[in-house]
């Protein structure tokens, strides 16, 4: 098989070689758009993570058998197309769960608790001034007995939630998707979790019922001591109404690892926050455990193998 990874770079310094084995294997640290199906053009199986595969390239790369998602949103992919030409397309589920909710709760404690502001307390040398042991100027609650609103309950709501649990917080939830409601806590609709939480944690997917789905007007149902955690998708939630929801004191602050555009313009409205102690951000770096990309590498080569194999069984 000749196999081509579009964007190998976005996987860092993790190895190759499970995915060398399988065939003629070429792989290019970026692709722009418009050398995307001049490197198809012979391929048998096709590896991308951001990299967009159109219906324009699908058509025009007759050798294609197999697309593989090294992730496992799908967005990028003309699946509608790819079904047409009867080219599988593959993802990767589940690879990332304890990696993702590791940062969630990572960046959540760091908001929570100005871990930040702390350290530069100590190393800026103002802590050896100060005469006394300990510092009060910032101060913060334990997660214990408070509400953790989860917007999406899939894999990875169901280990954030846990995690709060351990925490001895309370966790109420919405399923975006409707459908995933065999769990032991109280389903709310989204202004209801919105209104009581002291927490809002998103994990849902992005699609037509989430796409901006908190905005001005959610924002002002959420308690102003309210701290929000976005590890989902960009998307989900309005930047420039975060923004201002902060500055305005409408929430106490928010913590992002994805945003609408990825890397982050310049001119973005995070950017311009007045009051940059209360939001943290992270370079969409939650998925990117060194052992979530082996496990995303493994299963990108097992979905390779599992085509292979029922390709032969149907000669």
């Amino acid at each position: 098989m000749n196999i081509v990874f579009l964007d190998a770079e976005t996987m860092g310094d993790t190895g190759f070689e499970e995915l060398e084995n399988l065939g003629h294997f070429v792989k290019y640290s970026n692709t722009s758009p418009e050398n995307v199906l001049h490197r198809l053009k012979d391929a048998d199986v096709a590896i991308v993570n951001k990299t967009k595969i159109t219906a324009e390239i699908i058509e025009a790369c007759p050798n294609l058998k197999l697309i593989c998602v090294a992730a496992t949103g799908m967005n990028n992919i003309n699946t509608d197309a790819a079904a047409k030409a009867g080219i599988a397309v593959k993802n990767v589920a589940g690879y990332s769960t304890d990696s993702v909710v590791q940062l969630t709760y990572g960046i959540l404690f760091s908001l929570m608790m100005h871990i930040s502001w702390f350290d530069n307390f100590v190393k800026t040398g103002e802590y050896s001034k100060s005469g006394l042991f300990t510092n009060y100027t910032r101060t913060f609650s334990e997660l214990s007995g408070k509400r953790i609103g989860i917007i999406g309950m899939g894999t990875i709501g169901k280990k954030s939630a846990a995690v709060g649990v351990a925490f001895g917080a309370e966790i109420v939830y919405c399923s975006t998707s409707g459908v995933n409601n065999s769990v032991p806590y109280t389903r709310l609709t989204v202004d209801e979790l919105l209104k009581t939480s002291d927490i809002v944690l998103v994990h849902a997917p992005l699609n037509d019922k989430t796409r901006n789905l908190i905005n001005a007007e959610k924002f002002k149902l959420m308690k102003p001591a309210a701290l929000l955690v976005n590890t989902g998708r960009g998307h989900i939630v309005n930047e420039a109404d975060l923004v201002e929801a902060i500055d305005s004191g409408i929430i106490a602050g928010a913590a992002l690892d994805v945003f609408s555009k990825e890397p982050l313009p310049a001119d973005s409205p995070l950017l311009g926050i007045k009051h940059p102690d209360r939001l943290i951000l992270t370079p969409h770096i939650a998925w990117t455990g060194i052992e979530a990309r082996k496990r995303l590498l493994h299963g990108v080569a097992e979905n390779i193998r599992d085509y292979d194999a029922n390709l032969q069984r149907l000669k």
